[in-house]
């Protein structure tokens, strides 16, 4: 599947041939630009991706911090009993038996 995606020697070589074509003598100079913009991309690609890890590294030192480290221990036994859920307790059916009073 790689193979699919790169190009081979004959196609290389007509790419070649139209380049020359289509610069001639100027072929050096379109490299050389070319390798410059090519350089001064990765310069900046580094840049941002530079820029992303030391502000993601500074909030995840700012969540680090501000998490505790350790569990909370409660202080008294009563504390350590068994969690119980809330009881659900339905609305008083008084308060729907006066409005259809009135």
């Amino acid at each position: 599947m790689i193979g699919f995606l790169s190009p081979s020697m004959p196609e290389m070589v007509v790419v070649g041939i139209v380049a020359l074509l289509l610069f001639g003598k100027r072929l050096p100079e379109v490299a050389r630009n070319l390798g410059k913009g090519m350089r001064e991309f990765k310069e900046g690609m580094t840049g941002i991706q530079g820029e992303f890890n030391s502000a993601y590294n500074s909030t995840s030192s700012k969540r680090n911090e501000s998490r505790p480290a350790t569990r909370p221990i409660p202080s008294d036994e009563e504390d350590r009993g068994e969690f119980v859920a809330p009881k659900f307790e339905p609305p008083p059916i008084e308060s729907a038996e006066q409005d259809q009073k009135a």
